[in-house]
């Protein structure tokens, strides 16, 4: 018998999908966290995470680029 039958519906943590989403965001995501991520998460989270973790990366790649201006003569 299966052994995933068994157990009960487990389900991401909110830092397991952080660190899934930052890692495919960058392309060394694993193909057993991805597989992970397909069976047990749902599409919805993984979507809002993205688009948070873009805007953060955005704002973060614009700050530091003003910072290093503010410094040019």
């Amino acid at each position: 018998m299966d052994q995933d039958q068994d157990r009960p519906e487990e389900r991401l943590t909110f830092w397991q999908m952080l660190l899934s989403a930052a890692a495919a965001a960058f392309g060394v995501q694993s193909s057993k966290n991805r597989e992970r991520d397909f069976t047990k998460g749902k599409a919805i989270h993984f979507i809002i995470i993205g688009i948070v973790f873009t805007v953060m990366f955005v704002l973060a790649v614009v700050l530091v680029v003003q910072t290093v201006l503010s410094g040019v003569p």
